[in-house]
C-alpha cells in the first residue's frame, strides 16, 4: 500500500456547552463551542492489520478535548493551547495537529456566527 500524503484522523464539529469568556455572564450562563481536530500520524499498520493498538482511539482523543473544554478560561487561545499541549504530551505518535476552537454567537454586539482560534503543532523530529 502506498500513501501519497500521509495518514490523518479528524474529529469534526465536536459540540460542547462550556463557560469560556472574558465577560462574567459568559462564565455563568455559558455558550456553545465547536471544536475541530485534525491530526497526522502513521497509522499504516492499522490500515493493514485492523488492530486498534496501531492507531489512536477516536474516543481517547475526544476525551482529552472534552476534559479541557470543561475547564473554564477567559480566552479561546488558552483553551486551544491546553488541548494542543495535552494531545501532544499524551500521544507521542502524533506528528502534527491542527485545532480550531469556535465560540458560536459571540456576545460583542455584532451579527457574527462564530469567533474562532486555530492553532497548529508540529512535533520536532
Amino acid at each position: 500500500m502506498i500513501l501519497k500524503k500521509g495518514c490523518r484522523i479528524k474529529l469534526t464539529d465536536m459540540r460542547f456547552h462550556a463557560f469560556h469568556g472574558v465577560f462574567e455572564q459568559e462564565r455563568v450562563v455559558g455558550n456553545t463551542f465547536v471544536v475541530n481536530l485534525d491530526i497526522q500520524m502513521d497509522f499504516l499498520q492499522a490500515a493493514l492489520t485492523d488492530e486498534l493498538n496501531a492507531t489512536i482511539s477516536y474516543a481517547d482523543l475526544y476525551e482529552v478535548v472534552k476534559e479541557e473544554m470543561a475547564k473554564p478560561s477567559k480566552l479561546l487561545e488558552n483553551v486551544a493551547g491546553r488541548i494542543l499541549n495535552r494531545l501532544a504530551d499524551e500521544f507521542e505518535e502524533i506528528q502534527d495537529i491542527t485545532l480550531e476552537v469556535a465560540k458560536l454567537n459571540p456576545p460583542f454586539g455584532g451579527d457574527v456566527k462564530s469567533a474562532s482560534v486555530v492553532m497548529e503543532y508540529v512535533r520536532k523530529l
